[in-house]
């Protein structure tokens, strides 16, 4: 099978093209750059013994990931409009790297905790290879080579919340920075060697000022922009209630489990990234609405399912986490390829608004789970996920409005 992206610039870089085709290489490199913002999260109880932290200060590593994606979802993604986005990526995934070993090397917790927010900040160039992948990709292999370039970012979380802790098992916590870092900065040379440059300084109009404005009013400037975020948004809302709200389940009676056989659990969540290009691919063949609407019933019917979980049920929730994990992959296939082309010279910053809005519908999800859980625990949760999903489907289905 051809590579859409393997797109030679040289006779050298031709060669390079071949070699390392350039759809994989900007996977994995995407995984690779946001894997280290779920390093800590099973590191936990190492560093409180290990860098003397308290639990608080364990927990805000965590936090510090979130906060510095954030930041960088804000300041840096969308200087992919104005800087060329191979070099743009190159130099972030280096940074990631170069703050990556130097989380490894800390003498304290307070240290670790800023290494650790600033790698974040600079991990989303992960976010700047995304819409690099809808410049290139042909139209009508868009949404499946966009789908493969975020199967590759998904996965990075789920491998390194998974390897980071076998790997500290083995060889200490402080080597799984220093490996991540490395494959990091390999990946960086290789990123500048294999994909195409072009871009480059676009003028006084996308000068970084003057994006950073335009990114903060594009919900404004551009009105259509709104309905694929929202419903993408509810969506992830309502995913990210089954992370806590499953956890929550299976640590309590009837179930019991340990913490490494809930972990277990979620490696179910490899799902999302198998079906990505598949999603991706009934998109570019005209579907995007039907595909849209298809994963927002398969997320409704996965919270159905999951229902008689509560007593002892476990067939059905895994068969729901299934489903779950299939209809998030389609809504966002659906929705972010559908918001690029609403302006294909502002990918980089509709992916700024995409993604920090996304993310935000998520940490709104995850919010409301410990006051349901509190007064209607696995139920409250099911019907909050499924509430969340109806809201995203009213908001794909509403009428559009002319103009």
């Amino acid at each position: 099978m051809t590579n859409s992206l393997s797109i030679p610039r040289d006779k050298a870089d031709g060669r390079a093209s071949r070699l390392f085709p350039a759809l994989p290489v900007m996977a994995v490199a995407a995984g690779l750059s946001v894997a280290g913002n779920y390093f800590a999260q099973p590191l936990l109880g190492l560093l409180r013994v290990e860098l003397g932290m308290t639990t608080t200060a364990a927990g805000l590593t965590v936090a510090a990931a979130q906060v510095g994606y954030a930041v960088g979802l804000g300041l840096l993604v969308p200087l992919g409009d104005r800087y060329a986005r191979r070099g743009l990526a190159a130099t972030l995934l280096a940074a990631t790297g170069l703050l990556l070993a130097l989380a490894g090397t800390v003498p304290t917790g307070w240290l670790l905790l800023a290494a650790t927010g600033l790698a974040a900040v600079t991990s989303v160039g992960a976010q700047v290879l995304v819409p690099f992948a809808a410049e290139l990709a042909p139209p009508h292999r868009r949404a499946r080579d966009i789908g493969i370039v975020m199967a590759g970012v998904l996965a990075g979380g789920l491998i390194g919340r998974a390897v980071s802790g076998v790997l500290a098992e083995l060889a200490g916590w402080r080597a799984v920075y220093w490996v991540t870092a490395v494959l990091l900065l390999v990946v960086a040379a290789v990123v500048w060697r294999v994909l195409p440059g072009g871009g480059g300084d676009r003028g006084e109009a996308t000068r970084p000022l003057r994006l950073w404005r335009s990114t903060a009013a594009l919900l404004v400037d551009l009105p259509a922009l709104r309905r694929p975020i929202t419903t993408a948004a509810l969506a992830m809302a309502s995913f990210t209630v089954h992370l806590t709200a499953v956890t929550l389940l299976l640590a309590d009676s009837p179930y019991e489990w340990t913490p490494a056989a809930i972990g277990l659990v979620g490696l179910i969540g490899v799902v999302g990234p198998l079906a990505m290009p598949l999603a991706g691919r009934l998109v570019d063949r005209g579907h995007p609405r039907a595909v849209l609407v298809t994963g927002l019933l398969l997320a409704a019917a996965g919270w159905t399912v999951m229902l008689p979980a509560q007593n002892g049920g476990i067939a059905w929730l895994l068969v729901g986490l299934v489903l779950l994990n299939a209809g998030q992959t389609a809504v966002l296939n659906a929705s972010q390829t559908t918001a690029y082309e609403l302006r294909p010279h502002a990918r980089s910053r509709i992916n700024a608004v995409f993604m920090t809005l996304f993310f935000a519908g998520g940490a709104v999800g995850g919010a409301l789970v410990p006051m349901v859980w509190a007064s209607a625990h696995w139920t409250g949760a099911c019907l909050l996920g499924v509430g969340l999903v109806a809201l995203g489907l009213l908001t794909a289905l509403a009428p559009r409005r002319r103009g």
